[in-house]
């Protein structure tokens, strides 16, 4: 019997879910083909009906996994500051390094895209664009580049602790690195807020010198004591 076009399209996307989770478990090369299709219900047979390889799934699988993982941390970002902030703590928590079926496929499969082809690392690549976007956008500072910076130091800097985290056999120091890490990226902000403020235009530098200049000259200490005799 045929199957329309909806339902074709359904099985593929079932089989897309089963392989993005089946690749942050297990890793790209230690999950075949046939272990996908027997997961997602189907025959092995089947699966050239909708992919070309194996290397195309692992590309488009990287893409759905790059898309939710964005798509929850804009979500949270939506919903406000705090949100936010609980969202990315979140994702330096013991419970999400433990998790290997969801979270970040950077993490999950980080050392594998580096020798992935060029299609799988691409969507990897966009997906991680998108978090610099996303971030970047609740950095306390009004310099787009510094934004950016700041967006990049703390995505690298949460993928390479949880990284870290999942690969150290003391339990003791894996939790230390989220700890150490989340304390840093905390005070990232006040940073940020005093970078920017050493990081004035000239133009309003000199105006706040001038501004203190004329409260603290001579005259204007015999005006405030003029100013205090009359109204005594």
């Amino acid at each position: 019997m045929k199957r329309s076009k909806a339902e074709t399209a359904e099985t593929r996307k079932r089989i897309l879910k089963v392989a993005a989770q089946a690749f942050k478990s297990n890793g790209i090369q230690g999950t075949g083909v046939a272990e996908i299709m027997a997961a997602a219900g189907l025959s092995h047979g089947g699966f050239y009906r909708h992919f070309a390889s194996k290397e195309q799934l692992v590309a488009e699988a990287c893409a759905v996994s790059m898309d939710f993982f964005v798509g929850s941390a804009g979500a949270a970002a939506k919903k406000g500051r705090e949100s936010f902030v609980k969202h990315i703590e979140h994702s330096l928590s013991a419970e999400y390094r433990d998790d290997t079926l969801g979270g970040c496929p950077l993490v999950a499969m980080g050392s594998e895209l580096v020798r992935a082809d060029a299609a799988t690392r691409r969507a990897a690549s966009q997906g991680f664009e998108n978090l610099v976007d996303v971030v970047a956008k609740w950095i306390p500072v009004e310099d787009p580049s510094t934004a950016r910076d700041d967006a990049i130091f703390t995505l690298v800097s949460m993928i390479g602790a949880v990284t870290m985290s999942r690969i150290i056999d003391d339990p003791e120091l894996s939790d230390q690195i989220l700890d150490v890490t989340k304390k840093r990226l905390a005070s990232l902000p006040a940073k940020a807020r005093s970078a920017a403020k050493q990081h004035l235009p000239r133009s309003s530098k000199s105006a706040q010198s001038v501004v203190k200049q004329r409260s603290t000259s001579p005259a204007a200490k015999r005006q405030r004591k003029r100013s205090r005799a009359n109204v005594d």
